[in-house]
């Protein structure tokens, strides 16, 4: 996918930015910025003084779930991811194997009607792999190691009640120890009615602090607020991500066709901005109020038609995020920033550092 082979250990973000030392913050990240090939490094507090006035930020509202539960198959012990809920009240379901440094390994031999027992009586029947096929390729499964995500049936209880007592944020082995669930949540995160939210952290959202968004509101930078709540990662697939359930509100819409049609830059923070964005673009390029589910996969064939830059983290190299990198900037501006990020030594994962890529500069 890229000239990286894999991400020294070393460059793995062990711990939040505001941990790292006294008197340090959220935004006491670094920041890479890409200009088509043009790679210059900076602070994040600097953001503001890199856009300009009339520039949009799209952010992610989705809260973070703390969607890691504790339970048992028979007598082993297992870890239940909860991904996505779907229509029908089933969970999108991954289960994974505790080894005491985050659930990293996923668990082999999960079949059709295995039963998950969780805390508070609450039960997991796993029906059925979601999209009813083999993410890595092959024939229909039945079950067995390929299949990582599994539809779900929720019986004795109810999620977000189960999660609210006896969940805990998703962490993986990169990671020195369990965080608490603020740590996972954004500026911009709002709690959700019905419970809903994301498995894993939108992530790109969080170096911003209320010292940021001030500065770069008395700028003329404008935010409008989108939410997609994101479904797990997978750390051994590298599989492009399923389904997800987003919404553009029409205030929103109405903001990001009015800066496109005044010349303004729409930038998405974070690849789950991009993807509601990109799946409420109308045919005549018009981004309309929507809501529903997503499968859209953004790559450098279908392009992106709204957004002009994204501000994301830096991503496995293989992962199907990159994908989208190139259709914002280009693949040559990717490769040259991701050599730009190993020889900085910048950080990676959800507590890294993060990258702003805003391609050529271009006349509407």
């Amino acid at each position: 996918m890229t000239t990286i082979v894999r991400v020294p250990e070393e460059l793995s973000a062990q711990v939040p930015a505001e941990q790292r030392g006294p008197g340090r913050a959220r935004d006491d990240v670094r920041l890479l910025v890409s200009r088509g090939s043009r790679v210059t490094h900076h602070a994040f507090r600097e953001l503001p003084g890199l856009l300009r006035a009339g520039d949009l930020l799209v952010v992610n509202t989705s809260p973070t779930l703390a969607a890691a539960v504790d339970g048992r198959i028979g007598d082993a012990p297992v870890v239940v991811h909860f991904s996505t809920r779907g229509d029908d009240g089933r969970w999108a379901v991954e289960l994974r194997e505790p080894d005491g440094r985050g659930t990293t390994r996923a668990r082999a031999g999960t079949r059709a009607g295995t039963e998950v027992r969780l805390p508070d009586g609450v039960r997991v029947v796993v029906e059925e792999p979601v999209g009813g096929r083999n993410p890595l390729g092959g024939p229909e499964p039945v079950g067995g190691p390929g299949v990582r995500l599994w539809w779900g049936r929720v019986e004795g209880g109810a999620v977000p009640g189960l999660l609210r007592g006896h969940g805990r944020p998703i962490r993986y082995s990169y990671t020195t120890r369990d965080q608490p669930l603020s740590a996972y949540q954004t500026l911009f995160s709002l709690p959700s009615p019905d419970g809903a939210g994301s498995a894993e952290m939108p992530s790109a959202g969080r170096p911003f602090t209320e010292r940021v968004v001030a500065e770069l509101v008395r700028r003329g930078v404008g935010f409008a607020r989108i939410t997609l709540h994101t479904g797990v990662a997978s750390a051994e697939a590298h599989e492009p991500p399923y389904p997800e359930w987003f919404t553009v509100p029409e205030a929103s819409a109405r903001a990001i066709n009015a800066v496109a049609a005044g010349g303004g830059r729409v930038i998405a923070v974070g690849t789950t901005a991009v993807r509601a964005v990109e799946s409420a673009v109308g045919a005549d390029g018009a981004v309309r109020a929507c809501q529903g589910w997503t499968d859209l996969v953004v790559t450098p064939e279908r392009g992106v038609r709204v957004v002009d830059g994204l501000l994301t983290g830096l991503h496995e190299p293989e992962a199907s995020h990159l994908l989208m990198l190139r259709a914002v900037a280009g693949r040559a501006a990717v490769d040259r920033a991701y050599e730009e990020a190993l020889r900085g030594l910048y950080l990676w994962h959800e507590f890294g550092d993060v990258h702003l890529l805003l391609g050529e500069e271009t006349p509407r």
